[in-house]
């Protein structure tokens, strides 16, 4: 098995960093704090910063930002709605509010092959009992796509469009679905591999079609095999709470990675990471 250390990509702390995406059209950077209510955003000249970082603050906490298919356009899935933040303007695409609980909002989101959005929903608060669906946004119409969720993270499909992954984190453990690519349903739910250390977070996949995952109180990202479930590598990470992760710069070769820093000392808790591995990555696909 493979051993990796991250190194630090930025010390700025974020209190929950999420949603890292890599917009290979634009060679940028983006990802989220989920109660701060910022996206952000940066360019990069291979995997290397360039110029300033921007940043784009919502009235609510945001669960996630997806590259959408306007070019430095971002789909945002808020609080109560999901957004389309266009030349620095948001605007609402689709109201929540009848698919979420009052102490509900959206967590992790992810395009499909197809374009549409999938979204999850989790409890915002530390009163309720963990809750949620994982949907799905397909034009105007939503679709519960997996009732009774606890959280709904990470979420990839297989290079031959065939297959689902999901991370239903307080289930501690990862599934694999039969995907349609043409309807958008998923089917033939099944155990990929259970979690004994940590919680699964946010993922993506490679182009073996190998999940890089990340874990919530593991200090670590796990490359697991989707046909068994083995685990075939980690990527330590010098933060307790790590959130998730996508493939960037020129060759896809290389991990952005972020974290929590919320109730955490550590010097590193709640910065970003990158971390060049023995794999490429795909491009990912645009809402």
């Amino acid at each position: 098995m493979k051993t990796y250390s991250a190194s630090v990509f930025s010390t700025e702390k974020y209190d929950l960093g999420e949603s890292p995406f890599y917009d290979v059209r634009t060679k940028t950077l983006s990802w989220v704090d989920i109660p701060k209510g910022k996206l952000f955003t940066q360019k990069v000249d291979d995997v290397n910063p360039v110029g300033e970082k921007n940043s784009f603050t919502f009235e609510k906490p945001i669960g996630a930002a997806v590259p959408a298919k306007k070019t430095g356009s971002y789909v945002v899935a808020g609080t109560d709605g999901i957004y389309l933040l266009e030349n620095g303007e948001a605007s609402l695409l689709k109201n929540l509010s009848e698919y979420f609980e009052s102490y509900q909002r959206s967590n992790d989101a992810k395009a499909d092959p197809a374009g549409r959005l999938w979204f999850g929903s989790s409890v915002d608060d530390d009163v309720h009992e963990a809750s949620g669906n994982l949907f799905c946004l397909d034009g105007v119409n939503v679709t519960c796509m997996q009732p009774s969720t606890k959280i709904s993270n990470g979420m990839a499909w297989s290079r031959d469009r065939k297959k689902f992954y999901f991370s239903d984190s307080l289930q501690y453990a990862v599934f694999a679905y039969d995907y349609d690519l043409t309807t958008g349903n998923i089917s033939n739910r099944q155990i990929l591999f259970k979690v004994e250390d940590g919680i699964s977070d946010g993922m993506c996949i490679d182009s073996e079609d190998n999940l890089w995952g990340a874990f919530w109180g593991g200090h670590r990202i796990e490359q697991r095999s989707t046909k068994n479930g083995t685990l075939l590598a980690t990527v330590n990470v010098d933060a307790k709470n790590v959130t998730s992760c996508c493939f960037m710069g020129d060759n896809l070769d290389t991990l952005f990675i972020t974290s929590s820093g919320r109730n955490q000392t550590g010097e590193y808790d709640g910065c970003l990471f990158t971390c060049k591995v023995d794999a490429k990555g795909l491009p990912c696909d645009y809402a």
